[in-house]
């Protein structure tokens, strides 16, 4: 496209940056922004900037947070030794937009994906395994998407954690094999959480 303003075109190049913005939804996104109060578009853009030097990650699940430690793994009324290992930030959103769960939560920044680069060592495993050490955990949950890739990271974290002192349970496949997380939806995700089976079930079931 061509732009009668350069500005407009740097704006539109940088929202075009943002996954799932094409230049016609960036465009129309800078329109708007166009259209506001100068007053409401520095608001804007200060949120922007201040979240991104102002968030934080949690010290002891890595879940984000506006402090050293979230809301979620500083409220005593949540179970503590019940943690739920998931992939990304959005999947402790899914799951606690479900309203059934009421463990605490461990993210692992990722899955292990050799063809994409991503090895244990560049996930939050050795502090998973940290905190089953110390004693206070009795179940993981390996809430990862069932995927070829999900599976492989369950398997490896099994083993690590096979000596420890602790039950792991899988979620009820009532999600499709290959399917993410994040995009299932709230009924679906809440049984599967509700129904999770202890791993080795999941094994056996899966070796035949």
């Amino acid at each position: 496209m061509k732009y009668s303003s350069k500005l407009i075109a740097d704006a539109v190049a940088e929202f075009t940056k943002l996954p799932g913005i094409g230049e016609k939804s960036a465009l129309r996104l800078v329109l708007h922004l166009l259209k506001q109060d100068v007053d409401k578009v520095r608001l804007f853009g200060d949120t922007i900037t201040r979240m991104r030097s102002e968030v934080k990650f949690c010290r002891t699940c890595h879940n984000v947070s506006d402090h050293e430690q979230c809301e979620i793994c500083s409220n005593v009324h949540r179970d503590h030794s019940t943690v739920c290992m998931v992939e990304t930030i959005r999947d402790v959103i899914a799951i606690e937009n479900t309203n059934i769960y009421k463990g605490v939560y461990h993210v692992l920044g990722g899955i292990i994906s050799p063809i994409d680069g991503v090895g244990p060592e560049k996930l939050n495993i050795e502090s998973l395994i940290d905190r089953v050490r110390s004693g206070t955990v009795k179940e993981v949950i390996m809430g990862l998407s069932p995927t070829i890739e999900g599976d492989t990271t369950i398997f490896y974290i099994s083993k690590k954690l096979k000596d420890l002192n602790v039950q792991l349970t899988t979620i009820a496949r009532g999600i499709s094999f290959g399917g993410e997380l994040e995009y299932t939806d709230e009924m679906t995700l809440a049984r599967s959480i509700a129904t999770r089976l202890p791993y080795e079930n999941y094994l056996v079931k899966n070796s035949n």
